[in-house]
C-alpha cells in the first residue's frame, strides 16, 4: 500500500492550524527570551535570540503538523 493511499482529510481546518501555531508559538518566544537573557544577559541579544529561533521553529511546526493531519497511522 502506497503513501498516498494511506493519506486522509485533514482533521482540523487549516485556519485552526494556523491560530494554534501562532498562539503556541507566542508563548515559546517569550520562553526562549526569558532563556536567552538568563545565558547572555543582554536584552537586546536575547530578543535577536529569541524571536530568529522562533521563526524557523514555527514554520517547522506548522508544516509537520499539515503532514501528520494527513496520515492516518495511529489513528
Amino acid at each position: 500500500m502506497g503513501l498516498r493511499s494511506r493519506l486522509r482529510a485533514p482533521l482540523q481546518a487549516r485556519r485552526r492550524v494556523v491560530v494554534k501555531t501562532a498562539c503556541y508559538r507566542l508563548v515559546m518566544v517569550l520562553v526562549s527570551i526569558v532563556v536567552a537573557y538568563l545565558v547572555v544577559g543582554d536584552v537586546s541579544d536575547a530578543l535577536s535570540i529569541g524571536l530568529a529561533t522562533n521563526v524557523v521553529k514555527t514554520l517547522t511546526y506548522y508544516g509537520y503538523e499539515r503532514l501528520w493531519d494527513r496520515i492516518a497511522w495511529g489513528t
